[in-house]
């Protein structure tokens, strides 16, 4: 009896995710591996993210580590050099790299805490695009994913700089999807509510009926296997029952 080949809808890309060692960022990095793509995670924590990548691999995925801190744009450029000396290509980006801020008023936020926040949560995006785009642009192909939040479609109290930082990156990707379109670049948000990680505010709510990484990894996977003559630009992600 002959067998049919499986044949994965990524097989051949690469696909680099910041923020990968844990939480959205690893199952996302999952996800796109099941599909057939190299996932590259990066991320500061080098010890997480090799982990992440064996628990990958002994799934039968391909997934690599490469350094980096989004914060830091020398550190972006090298993690961009290496990717492009080891691969030659990058076909996805997924900026998930974040951190959180729900600590009370903005008027009582210390100002290192908003750098730290708008740093990472903003300015890291800049800096990736900035650093892998002319990879994609080069092969005039690719998708870049950006992993904002509901609080970037709605008030957040105590949380008015993530908010912002958020709201900042729906209008950054918006934008960003409009340069890259004639270069067959596709550029989308994914807007998840109530997420059951380390990063999201849990007071008061059910875990089990937040939204699980997972969810927003099919929801990336789900963007990147579309087909090629159309693009979801923004996906609002909500859990089926309120937490």
């Amino acid at each position: 009896m002959n067998t049919v080949p499986v044949v994965h809808p990524l097989s051949g890309k690469v696909a680099v995710v910041t923020g990968a060692g844990r939480g959205i960022g690893a199952a996302i990095a999952w996800e796109l591996s099941s599909l057939g793509a190299t996932a590259i995670l990066c991320g500061r924590t080098r010890a997480v993210l090799e982990s992440t990548a064996r628990a990958i691999a002994q799934t039968g995925g391909k997934a690599e580590v490469v350094s980096c801190d989004v914060t830091s744009l020398p550190s972006v450029e090298a993690a961009a050099k290496e990717v492009e000396a080891s691969f030659g290509q990058i076909d996805i980006l997924v900026n998930n790299a974040g951190i959180g801020g729900f600590g009370g008023p903005l008027h009582q936020l210390p100002p290192d805490a908003w750098e730290q926040i708008l740093n990472t949560n903003l300015r890291g995006v800049y800096y990736t695009t900035r650093a892998f785009a002319p990879l994609m642009i080069r092969a005039r192909s690719g998708h870049i994913i950006n992993i904002s939040s509901l609080a970037g479609k709605n008030a957040l109290p105590n949380g008015a700089a993530y908010a912002a930082s958020k709201w900042g990156l729906n209008g950054l990707s918006y934008s960003l999807a409009e340069e890259l379109r004639g270069h067959n670049i596709r550029v989308a948000v994914v807007c998840p509510g109530s997420t059951n990680t380390d990063l999201s505010p849990h007071v008061g709510k059910d875990p089990t009926k937040m939204l699980q990484p997972e969810d927003v990894a099919h929801a990336v996977a789900m963007l990147v296997t579309q087909s090629p003559q159309s693009f979801v630009s923004e996906i609002l992600l909500r859990p089926t029952q309120k937490p």
